[in-house]
């Protein structure tokens, strides 16, 4: 049986959306038509779900210039969408954190013991009173996504914002789930990533820098979705979804790294129903030849069979 498993198909990126991909919608369609054909054969679907607050780290209103008023008493400019923020823009005041943020009550933020699972944390980061301090947090942050090698800090208009119209799943791919749901007696399983302000978080399963419980790897769900495929003959565990470059690229990185190489076949992703990122589509591109190289299935919505 299949698990299929849909990533980000939500408004935002498709067109009309604030990050939109202009091939989203026949990626969607293809979804639908997918979810259609195989609803008999199709035991789980779980639905991942890009989820910001309005003053996340990689949103343009996070930042400011310089500082955060002029003489004036005005705010100064907040970074352009796809600016690239480096730890040393950081450290010399080109871009900083404005300096009014409060974080949401009750949530977790930052966890030392976890930023310290990889690195050393710095002594300067927290305040004499444990707080804190957001501007080192920043540069200590860009400079670890430096580290790490696969990107920089980019700055991305702002999408799916919770509570948003963006938010939402695209309504023919919703529409096709709810008939699943209905034809199936099964329910949707929804995965929330993003919400923790100060990180990343491309993969559905890790942020780019874990720095609390909820951003570190998530090996429940990588068990879940191991669970009725490997070991199974007829398990299949299907992934597509938005965008190619990015959150599909680095959930299934991170999927792969932890799955039975001799069952690699079983992870099948289609590749006729996700684009990536307009100027991104290098990175796209590596990602389908570094899966073939794994042994991943990788295939169109209309060649798979269960």
């Amino acid at each position: 049986m299949t698990t299929l498993l849909l990533i980000d198909i939500q408004n935002d990126f498709h067109p009309g959306g604030s990050l939109a991909i202009p091939t989203a919608s026949s990626d969607a369609a293809r979804t639908a038509a997918f979810i259609r054909t195989h609803t008999p054969t199709i035991a789980r679907i779980v639905c991942t779900m890009d989820s910001h607050h309005k003053l996340h780290i990689a949103h343009p209103s996070f930042w400011t210039s310089g500082c955060s008023r002029g003489g004036g008493g005005e705010r100064q400019q907040h970074p352009a969408p796809f600016t690239i923020i480096s730890s040393e823009d950081v450290r010399g005041r080109k871009w900083i954190p404005r300096d009014d943020l409060t974080y949401p009550i009750g949530e977790e933020l930052v966890d030392d013991a976890v930023l310290a699972r990889s690195y050393i944390v710095p002594s300067g980061m927290r305040s004499a009173d444990g707080s804190l301090d957001i501007t080192q947090y920043c540069i200590e942050y860009t400079r670890r996504l430096e580290e790490k090698g696969r990107f920089q800090l980019c700055i991305w208009p702002e999408h799916c914002l919770i509570g948003s119209q963006g938010h939402n799943v695209v309504p023919i791919v919703m529409d096709a789930i709810q008939d699943w749901s209905d034809a199936t007696g099964g329910s949707v399983e929804w995965v929330h990533k993003g919400q923790n302000l100060l990180t990343e978080m491309y993969s559905a399963l890790s942020s780019e820098v874990p720095i609390s419980e909820s951003t570190d790897y998530n090996y429940g769900l990588l068990e879940s979705l191991r669970e009725q495929v490997v070991g199974t003959a007829a398990g299949r565990l299907v992934v597509c979804g938005q965008a190619l470059s990015h959150c599909v690229n680095y959930t299934v990185r991170d999927i792969v790294e932890h799955w039975p190489k001799d069952e690699m076949g079983k992870l099948i992703l289609l590749n006729d129903c996700a684009s990536s990122v307009p100027g991104f589509e290098e990175a796209g591109n590596i990602f389908l030849k570094d899966m073939v190289e794994a042994g991943v299935t990788v295939e169109s919505s209309e060649a798979f069979q269960p």
